[in-house]
């Protein structure tokens, strides 16, 4: 799912103007957060409801608030962070429902999936919002790669 959610998420940055003005750095501090987002998301999707699902969420808060934070300090407005969210989120969900239809979901439970992950990505988005608001607000530093690689599977 990973592969084919970047690739199509490649396609649609292309249309975001302000793309191009940024930096590789910075290019490569969206992606990795943007992946550490992705997976903890997923993990949440895929975890029993309970305070496992909750970790996860809570952890992909965490990472769409830096994402946030990211973006503020790349000097992005909140509604290009917005804009640059809900790029994104559009390739996540049509895969996430390629993926259900792969695995032989029937409608109820391909419609339950979709569901949560559009509840999860509002929390994720308000988020995001948070993050770029409290660092807009703060100043801060300029420094816009994560401090660490800390998604599933990262070993922290």
């Amino acid at each position: 799912m990973t592969r084919t959610y970047r690739r199509a998420s490649s396609v649609l940055a292309a249309d975001l103007p302000w793309i191009p003005t940024l930096t590789e750095e910075q290019r490569l501090a969206f992606r990795a957060r943007g992946e550490t987002l992705a997976a903890w998301l997923l993990q949440h999707l895929e975890a029993p409801a309970g305070e496992g699902a909750t970790e996860m969420i809570r952890q992909a808060s965490a990472s769409a608030a830096e994402y946030g934070r990211i973006a503020s300090g790349a000097g992005l407005s909140l509604s290009q962070t917005v804009e640059g969210f809900l790029r994104f989120r559009a390739p996540f969900h049509q895969e996430l429902a390629r993926a259900a239809h792969r695995r032989g979901f029937d409608t109820v439970e391909a419609t339950s999936l979709l569901a949560a992950a559009e509840r999860a990505m509002d929390q994720l988005l308000v988020a995001t919002m948070r993050g770029h608001s409290l660092r807009t607000r703060r100043g801060g530093s300029s420094a816009l790669l994560p401090s660490a690689a800390t998604g599933p599977g990262s070993g922290t």
